[in-house]
């Protein structure tokens, strides 16, 4: 099973956009109609309730990544748009991953976690749901570790995150206008 282990090529950008109806519709639209792939969006308003932040994780180079901000750039919802670098920013993912235990292996699975710092958010006779939250190369390796028990299900959150440091994505200082009721 691939969890998006192609790292080399994965891309993250962090959009501020309107916070208006229609705008994730326009931004994934945009995408479908060039032809190329989300592989994770989140989404979620910001400290100014007026704005809201996409990280969108997406595969591509230079080029492909060059295209895509300038088209998203002429999307009139769109403030700003920067790339999380790897160094340069805090990226993270959330996972739940319900996994076969019984008697034998709950103090196994347990082990493993707490050397992930991963949590077990719901036990059940013949399962346990797990919670890990970490960068991508984190997730894998608790996945590796975890997969040999016998998944049953599992949910990502997709990446989110910020840049380090006193480096912030912050919008103009114009004020949006809100659609009208």
């Amino acid at each position: 099973m691939e969890h998006l282990k192609d790292t080399n090529s994965r891309r993250v950008l962090s959009l501020l956009v309107a916070n208006n109806a229609g705008t994730l519709s326009r931004v994934s639209g945009l995408f479908s109609r060039r032809g190329y792939n989300i592989d994770a969006l989140t989404v979620g308003t910001t400290e100014d309730e007026q704005i809201s932040r996409m990280t969108i994780t997406l595969s591509g180079d230079d080029a492909v990544l060059e295209q895509i901000i300038k088209q998203l750039y002429k999307l009139v919802d769109v403030i700003k748009i920067v790339e999380l670098e790897k160094g340069s920013s805090l990226r993270r993912e959330l996972v739940y991953i319900k996994v076969k235990a019984n008697d034998e292996t709950r103090s196994k699975i347990v082990n493993i976690c707490n050397l992930f710092r991963a949590n077990v958010v719901d036990v059940a006779p013949e399962s346990l749901v797990l919670e890990i939250v970490g960068p991508g190369s984190k997730i894998e390796a608790f996945f590796d570790m975890i997969k040999p028990f016998g998944i049953i299900e599992f949910v990502r959150s997709g990446v989110t995150g910020l840049q380090r440091g006193k480096t912030h994505v912050a919008p103009a200082k114009k004020k949006l206008s809100m659609p009208e009721d």
